[in-house]
């Protein structure tokens, strides 16, 4: 049986971030795989249901919906609780590319934002591959990066100047990272800015960067951090669920 697997990125959420490339991947693949987080992540496989009624011509290929499991929690170490995690992702795909194609073919995965930035799908496809041999094919989408960028109207970076992408676990652990004066940060779950001197420190700070419920704060991190902590909780309470990302940058 000959299986491909092609890793579709979607962009952060606005239909409108589809690549033609992306859509042209879409429509020649033979199952597009969605997702399912559960209840309280409804809207995420719900907007790619939205992407799919958009740009799929007529036949298109079959949606094949599947629950994802759940990271366990309770377990202390934080990367065997990945690990562990990626390992049940894995073996849950398996089944779901099993059920769509039992006869081989070519299944298509929608990805947020772009494979290659913060996002473990492709490390869960090299768990995969040792299931089952599969070809692999990756469309590139826009990052969280280039929503959080263009939405603030800002650089990325000062001239002539690096930057550090890291994370919030590493910014509240480690600290400012010492070979830049810019900071991106994803996947923080607790505003680990509050960890920082906030003294000569500007943030720019989206939750739903690239979607219609986007929010957006900029400002001084002193005078905004309050506000910051405070939309996000309500945000969160409201949708069930956030995705949020932020720029600092110290001397702006």
């Amino acid at each position: 049986m000959s299986l491909t697997l092609v890793l579709i990125g979607i962009g952060t959420g606005n239909p409108r971030h589809l690549t033609q490339e992306a859509v042209a991947a879409m429509n020649e693949v033979d199952a597009l795989l969605i997702p399912r987080k559960g209840p309280d992540k409804e809207d995420l496989a719900e907007l790619r249901r939205e992407i799919c009624a958009r740009n799929l011509r007529a036949p298109g290929p079959r949606l094949h919906e599947f629950d994802l499991p759940v990271r366990d929690e309770n377990t202390p170490d934080y990367r065997r609780r990945v690990d562990d995690w990626h390992d049940a992702i894995a073996a849950t795909w398996s089944r779901a590319l099993a059920e769509a194609l039992p006869g081989g073919g070519k299944a298509g995965f929608l990805v947020w934002g772009d494979p290659s930035l913060y996002d473990s799908t492709l490390r869960i496809v090299e768990r995969l591959r040792q299931r089952m041999p599969l070809e692999l094919r990756v469309i590139p989408g826009i990052t969280a990066i280039q929503a959080l960028t263009a939405g603030h109207g800002i650089t990325l970076n000062e001239i002539g100047a690096p930057f550090v992408v890291t994370t919030g676990r590493r910014l509240r652990d480690a600290g400012w990272p010492p070979a830049a004066d810019t900071v991106v940060v994803m996947l923080d779950g607790s505003c680990s800015f509050q960890s920082l001197d906030p003294a000569g420190i500007s943030i720019w700070w989206s939750a739903y960067a690239g979607m219609e419920t986007e929010i957006r704060i900029a400002g001084p991190l002193a005078e905004v951090t309050a506000r910051i902590v405070a939309a996000r909780q309500a945000a969160r309470e409201e949708h069930g669920w956030i995705m949020d990302i932020y720029l600092l940058r110290r001397g702006a």
